[in-house]
């Protein structure tokens, strides 16, 4: 009963936060002060372990994925929102998980977690599979060099008591080898698939150490085509209907499919693998598609110079109507300038913080400005007095601060949940 007054009094900061709009992981910082072994406690009830996810992009979309393909298979899933991927996050997003005597109601726990906490994470929620989705060029200002976050995934993989899943097309994760019985498998893109793509799949070099020792993916995207991949797994091949656009995504399906594999062990199908892309929805404003003006605003979501490159590669070419935005949740974008901006013709408005900062970059690109305007719901208003479109689409080009923003202004303000 140690547990009862720590969840009470959490699950009301939780209400009282929720009802102000916010997700606050607040809640989790305080019963993780009144009862330091709340996740030990919470997490070890899961019968089938816990799944780590890590990555400079796509952990939130990864972690949907399996979360949705382990639900195919007929099993209770907890899983966190991106923005709660640190103890106190994780915490607060277990109040709703948990009895008020700390029972858990789930069979498996699939987390998305933060590269730097994850060491220190994995010494308190042993999770049974690590999932390394790929090292890019991320958050210089926090990290300082790419290698310190390679190290912290593959310390974190280290620490899995069962599975390792990692990218076979990532020099700094494949070279990643089992310790103390661990099964590793190993997931990615065929050459050719990887040729056909525009910038490649926009991993970071690696520069130090020797020549590569080729290894084989074990789950491996053999045919894509805008939202529609196949993947080839313990000799089948499994075709899947992406939530979004591009080769990122099918690259995150088929991590997923290794990785739920791991998890399930002998209750994997293929077939639940099939199904359960057949009814996905996007995560959460990532490929989201929202009513604007009789028509829908498709979100592209990014957070660095990979994830812009890989979704602008991924848009149809010259898209009619676009809205591109960038805010101080995204600090330092001096890297705009190495993005190839060919898939646009122009853009109606620029908008953020960083309004100018990007519109001088596009100018230099050549691609034509419609209007600067910083303030996002002006901007929006904008583009829904541009009329129609034949295609149904306005674009919008945003950073996760934006796109929360967006969100609300165009009516929908609920917060990311645990799926």
């Amino acid at each position: 009963m140690r547990f009862f007054i720590p969840i009470l009094i959490g699950r009301i900061l939780r209400a009282l936060a929720r009802a102000r709009g916010g997700g606050s992981a607040y809640p989790g910082f305080i019963v993780l002060k009144l009862v330091p072994d709340f996740l030990q406690h919470v997490t070890k009830q899961f019968p089938n372990g816990v799944v780590f996810v890590l990555g400079s992009n796509g952990k939130s979309t990864t972690t949907h994925m399996i979360s949705d393909i382990v639900r195919a298979h007929g099993l209770r899933v907890f899983t966190n929102p991106s923005g709660a991927n640190l103890p106190q996050g994780i915490a607060s997003a277990l109040l709703s998980e948990v009895s008020l005597t700390g029972r858990l109601k789930a069979d498996i726990g699939i987390l998305e977690v933060d590269e730097a906490f994850a060491v220190e994470l994995a010494g308190i929620l042993s999770p049974s599979t690590v999932t390394m989705l790929n090292v890019q060029v991320d958050q210089l200002y926090r990290f300082f060099e790419t290698e310190r976050v390679a190290t912290m995934m593959l310390d974190t993989a280290a620490l899995s008591t069962a599975n390792v899943i990692t990218n076979h097309d990532d020099q700094f994760l494949d070279a990643y080898t089992a310790v103390d019985g661990q099964h590793v498998l190993r997931f990615g893109a065929s050459d050719e698939v990887i040729a056909a793509a525009p910038n490649g799949l926009q991993n970071a070099d690696s520069f130090g150490g020797g020549a590569r020792t080729q290894t084989a993916a074990d789950a491996e995207v053999v045919a894509h085509t805008g939202d529609g991949a196949t993947i080839r797994f313990a000799g089948a091949e499994i075709p899947v209907r992406l939530p979004a656009r591009g080769l990122h995504y099918a690259v995150d399906a088929a991590a997923a499919t290794a990785t739920a594999s791991a998890a399930l062990g002998a209750q994997f199908r293929a077939d639940a693998v099939t199904k359960a892309f057949g009814t996905m929805k996007p995560a959460y404003g990532r490929g989201e598609r929202l009513p604007i003006a009789g028509e829908s605003a498709e979100f592209t979501m990014f957070k660095n110079a990979a994830s812009l490159q890989l979704n602008l590669d991924a848009l149809p070419d010259h898209p009619e109507q676009v809205l591109m935005a960038i805010d101080e949740g995204t600090p330092d974008i001096s890297w705009i300038y190495d993005i190839d901006f060919s898939k646009l013709d122009h853009v109606d408005v620029v908008s953020g913080d960083k309004a100018w900062q990007i519109a001088i970059a596009l100018e230099h690109a050549g691609v034509r400005i419609g209007r600067v305007e910083p303030d996002v719901e002006a901007a929006i208003k904008h583009m829904e007095q541009l009329g129609a479109t034949t295609r149904g689409t306005k674009n919008f080009i945003v950073n996760y601060e934006i796109m929360m923003i967006a969100r609300k202004a165009l009516g929908h303000p609920d917060m990311e949940k645990t799926a």
